[in-house]
């Protein structure tokens, strides 16, 4: 019996030729893998969407929004109130490359470039002109009205980016000269970091900015300061190297100081997109100041084109500042391992019971000797810290994840305030009505905020509809608006009806201010709040709706004014034809008494006496008539009065002018109101 052999003749022929043919190359192995690393720099420069330098529109508005919460930060710190100019120079193509000492030169190859457009296209878009003026040509004819024809964008390449010089000046702190080279050439350096309500996290601000210029122009930054007490103006132009993430000192001299003057000057080239992100800054600019009235601002853009050219002055409206934001301690329940470990190498207490005393909030020695005698036998209040295990650092994790402590407070907090808040929306959007409302601290993971609300009705370039200004650590958020927990309240959470608001015809607006030591931004870069912390959004959901209730009695008020208006203006309306039919009633009376032909008694004679010798009008009627109207008008709104329990008269808003600086005085605050002492 034969048995069939399983080789195909393929691969029968391919093991006969298998000395022939030859053996598959093999990918070369290297002993050892080369390892690489980056520095902080370098990571951020390849990664700056993380920041907020996503395109350079986005970038332009980020490098304003970074400078002028610097320069807040700063101002604020020595308890100034705020003067901030900003400044943003547009620069062609010639005056950049006049900068860098490049010559100009003409194209030679049109084809070359990305904006060159063939002869096919160029007779498309000539044709597709054509349409349209013939498609006009016809309205015009018919006398429809015509759409004015949106204009042909020009193609623009990639080496015509346009430029800007920014410039912002503060009267702030200032910064030592010896520190301005790592204060902006050294990413993840700054003076932020440590729990504490700030406006900046990351430390990447500024420094981003001269990343993006060095990566857009490869010109440096310049920055002058002067601090309180100091004869000279420190002067320093540097760049950052990338790659050792330190800074590359082109010139730090130390100047004459020829004027008066305390803060930092900081002027960067950048490329950006004025145009695209122009209503973002000036949105930006103004939502900042209803948050800090009490902060001046100079806005300028500048162009060749004067018509391009762009000034407001934000002006200040009061000058009652919020509290300066205090550092504080950890919350036990907001800590992990790693902060565990690192507070422990840091700490200079000595033992156990006075580092859980001192280095976290709300453990007093009775209580720190409670969690101590829980860890175990192990632990004792004498035992030095800095000899704790690996082990028992995870056992005094574990303890502080299931102990109970009592919250934090929210004393080191620095809100805006009702004050300031009402003040802003007044001066900003001139609302016919506004309610304000400060809740009190809440706490989620351990981290105290609180929540403060405006609602305002009405106003000055106010849409309408519902518009809502979020604010997080006092400044505007502008982007992904509708993930946040702000507008997803006000727009699904409030039933603005029962509120007698109508959110689809009225112009609403809806100001949230969160502030804390932690804002739980959703991505870093801080452009919104996440829907998904309960105690947020329901501390939201609560300062909106105490605004709405105060609104609701003032558009009763307000319903009820105009029902009375309109009361009042149907009962004038009749006072003519009323007063005619009088009056011709009595001079019929008149003709009928003067032919004997009816008798009247003593009173209706003397009355038609007065009629038929003028001394009675049909003016005189109207005017007794309209004096009659008022006084019912006027019973029927004390009547309301009574039954609504409403005693005291109309009050009207009253603003005191600034005081001059020679003047001392104690302001004692409150979140609705300002006590202030005179010395």
């Amino acid at each position: 019996m034969e048995m069939e052999s399983s080789e195909s003749p393929i691969e029968t022929n391919n093991k006969k030729g298998a000395t022939k043919s030859k053996a598959p190359r093999k990918p070369k192995q290297t002993t050892t893998s080369l390892l690489k690393q980056k520095s902080p720099a370098e990571f951020f420069s390849e990664n700056k969407s993380i920041a907020g330098f996503d395109n350079p529109g986005k970038c332009l508005y980020t490098t304003v929004r970074e400078f002028v919460e610097n320069a807040l930060d700063s101002a604020e710190s020595i308890s100034e109130l705020p003067v901030v100019e900003i400044t943003i120079e547009e620069i062609g193509k010639s005056a950049y490359n006049s900068m860098i000492g490049l010559a100009d030169r003409e194209r030679v190859d049109e084809e070359l470039y990305d904006d060159f457009e063939t002869a096919k296209a160029r007779e498309k878009r000539l044709a597709k002109e054509a349409r349209v003026q013939e498609n006009q040509a016809k309205l015009a004819a018919l006398g429809k009205k015509i759409k004015e024809p949106t204009s042909t964008k020009a193609i623009k390449g990639r080496a015509q980016a346009s430029f800007y010089r920014v410039t912002c000046k503060d009267n702030g702190r200032g910064m030592p000269h010896d520190d301005i080279p790592n204060m902006f050439g050294r990413v993840l350096s700054g003076t932020k970091y440590g729990l504490k309500q700030t406006r900046g996290k990351f430390g990447l601000g500024a420094k981003m900015a001269l990343i993006w210029s060095k990566m857009s122009t490869g010109l440096p930054i310049e920055i002058s300061s002067s601090m309180k007490g100091q004869n000279y103006l420190s002067f320093c132009r540097l760049d950052i190297d990338i790659n050792k993430n330190i800074p590359h000192i082109h010139l730090h001299e130390k100047r004459d100081l020829k004027e008066h003057w305390h803060g930092a000057e900081i002027q960067v080239v950048i490329a950006g997109n004025w145009t695209t992100y122009r209503s973002k800054i000036l949105h930006y600019m103004r939502q900042l100041a209803v948050i800090t009235p009490y902060a001046q601002f100079l806005f300028n853009f500048v162009s060749d084109a004067s018509d391009k050219n762009v000034s407001i002055r934000f002006s200040r409206r009061t000058d009652i500042m919020p509290a300066v934001p205090l550092e504080t301690k950890y919350h036990p329940s907001a800590v992990d391992l790693l902060l565990i470990k690192r507070l422990i190498n840091e700490t200079s207490k000595q033992n156990l019971l006075q580092f859980l005393q001192h280095e976290f909030v709300n453990i007093g020695k009775a209580f720190a000797e409670r969690l101590i005698g829980e860890m175990g036998p192990d632990f004792s209040p004498k035992m030095p810290v800095k000899s704790l295990t690996s082990q028992q650092i995870v056992r005094i994790h574990q303890l502080f994840r299931q102990a109970k402590f009592d919250d934090p407070s929210g004393d080191c907090l620095s809100p805006a305030g009702e004050y300031n808040l009402r003040l802003g929306i007044i001066k900003e959007l001139h609302p016919e009505m506004v309610a304000t409302y400060s809740g009190s601290a809440q706490v989620f993971e351990g981290h105290p905020f609180i929540v403060e609300a405006g609602v305002s009705v009405g106003g000055k370039d106010v849409k309408q509809g519902l518009n809502v200004f979020r604010f997080a650590n006092r400044i505007p958020l502008l982007f992904e608006q509708g993930a946040d927990v702000v507008t997803r309240t006000a727009m699904k959470r409030i039933n603005w009806n029962s509120y007698k608001i109508n959110h689809t015809q009225d112009k609403i607006g809806v100001f949230v201010s969160i502030v804390s030591t932690k804002i739980p931004f959703k991505g870093t870069g801080k452009e919104y709040i996440g829907d998904d912390i309960s105690e947020i959004a329901s501390a939201v959901k609560t300062s909106i709706q105490q605004c709405c209730i105060q609104l609701k009695s003032k558009i009763a008020k307000k319903i009820h004014a105009r029902e009375q208006q309109e009361r009042k203006r149907n009962l004038s309306r009749y006072i003519p034809d009323a007063t005619g039919a009088i009056y011709d009633v009595l001079k019929e009376m008149t003709t009928l008494q003067a032919s004997k032909k009816k008798r009247y008694n003593d009173e209706d004679t003397e009355l038609l006496k007065k009629v038929s010798s003028r001394l009675i009008t049909k003016n005189t009627l109207m005017e007794k008539l309209a004096e009659h109207v008022e006084q019912v008008d006027y019973e029927m709104a004390l009547e309301y009065a009574t039954h609504r329990g409403v005693t005291d008269e109309p009050r009207e808003s009253l603003y005191i002018q600034s005081l001059r600086d020679e003047n001392k005085f104690v302001d004692f605050q409150s979140p609705v109101f300002v006590f202030r002492l005179f010395q």
